[in-house]
């Protein structure tokens, strides 16, 4: 930058900053947009990052139930204990009572088992630990979901592998829409939706017909989620 000023009628000229400030500012200018672009892909990871979206985490329990031992081990259907899911729109954590159809009879000493036979002395429900952290202005039907032949796998993962129960997919928006806008890739006949080892020997052609047969309407309209 150059500074012009007069003295004794003679005129003169002077920068006011060395050369090196441009190359300064450019560098600035680029140092700046670097970090910038930094910023928003550090941004990106933490929004995807298992820190966020609970994915895979494992949650401290007060008693460590086994996904694995009781569907995989012993064959509990999933209706079991979540009896109320074809009918109601929160599958929920089952009640004590449920717990103890089988426990008055088996495990009755059993130290880890203590809360749950608290709870039903009590009447006090066990504090569990919310796994599945759908945001609040997400809504989620899930014997809507349940009724059009969606499998407890295609959400919950292989929970017949699960010790210890966690969070298998991210529940964001672009995961939930992959199935909103292509139902035929995830749908299955409504008798194999509790069935954690069914796998479709033509995904695309069972899932065309069952979208037609059960009238699934591939729903990414705003209202569809956020009522």
């Amino acid at each position: 930058m150059a500074v012009h000023f007069e003295d004794g009628g003679k005129r003169f000229v002077t920068q006011l900053f060395s050369k090196s400030a441009n190359s300064l500012a450019r560098m600035s200018i680029i140092i700046g947009v670097f970090t910038l672009a930094g910023a928003g892909a550090v941004g990106a990871l933490f929004y995807r990052s298992p820190y966020y979206t609970n994915q895979n985490v494992v949650r401290s329990q007060p008693v460590p139930f086994s996904h694995e031992h009781h569907v995989a081990g012993l064959g509990i259907d999933c209706r079991f204990c979540h009896f109320n899911v074809e009918t109601s729109a929160y599958a929920g954590i089952p009640p004590t009572h449920v717990c103890m159809t089988c426990h008055s009879q088996v495990w009755t000493e059993a130290g880890v088992l203590e809360p749950v036979r608290e709870s039903y002395r009590t009447g006090e429900s066990i504090e569990w630990q919310k796994v599945h952290r759908l945001a609040d202005y997400a809504y989620f039907n899930h014997s809507a979901h349940i009724n059009k032949g969606v499998g407890c796998a295609s959400c919950h993962g292989q929970v017949d592998d699960m010790r210890l129960m966690f969070q298998n997919e991210t529940l964001q928006m672009s995961w939930c829409l992959e199935c909103h806008r292509e139902p035929e890739r995830f749908v299955r006949p409504k008798d194999e939706v509790f069935n954690m080892a069914w796998t479709a020997v033509d995904q695309k052609a069972l899932g065309a017909q069952l979208v037609e047969e059960y009238d699934i309407q591939s729903k990414v309209t705003c209202t569809t989620c956020h009522r």
